[in-house]
């Protein structure tokens, strides 16, 4: 079974709610009804269709809930995906970046000032050089990679990557693409 023919079985209300009585333990159709509020009818149809999609077993009115598939649906799905494509051509750089940004996003600001380093480079490169930021439009590019965006502002400045006077920013340092 894949994620997809999964996502599919799970498209359907009913269908959800019968797997979300299943999980929380309910074992018969009957338990499964009390617990989702759908009516018997509803359940058994639904339980039918999860039952022929391979999610869930069915002896009678027991059922039970074929948890293993998820997790199996889940590891085919990973390794059928493409491998994310390098934020860096430099393999130490996006080992950094690899293991701080996700999705786009910076999950932590790094500790160590090496690995801080690299992501500030990275970090920068969204502001122009000649172009003067003030402090808002600053916090909003930033605000894209992470919430703490004082802290971020603070690395830039004191790092050299970004320069501010009189509540005003331009990029003063960084790798430049040419």
């Amino acid at each position: 079974m894949d994620a997809a023919t999964i996502a599919g079985l799970l498209a359907d209300p009913a269908r959800l709610k019968v797997v979300a009585a299943l999980a929380l333990g309910a074992e018969t159709i009957e338990q499964v009804a009390a617990a989702s509020g759908l009516p018997l009818k509803d359940v058994a149809l639904a339980a039918r269709r999860l039952a022929r999609g391979g999610l869930v077993l069915r002896d009678g009115h027991a059922l039970a809930l074929r948890t293993e598939q998820f997790g199996v649906a889940a590891r085919a799905a990973a390794e059928a995906a493409p491998p994310p494509e390098p934020l860096s051509d430099d393999p130490a750089q996006d080992a950094v970046l690899s293991a701080f940004v996700r999705a786009g996003r910076l999950t932590s600001i790094p500790a160590q000032r090496s690995k801080r380093l690299v992501v500030l480079d990275h970090l920068v490169r969204v502001f122009e050089p000649g172009v003067r930021y003030p402090e808002r439009e600053v916090n909003v590019l930033l605000a894209v990679w992470h919430p703490d965006t004082a802290a971020l502002r603070r690395y830039l400045v004191d790092e050299g990557f970004l320069t501010r006077e009189a509540g005003v920013y331009w990029r003063s340092g960084g790798t430049v693409e040419v």
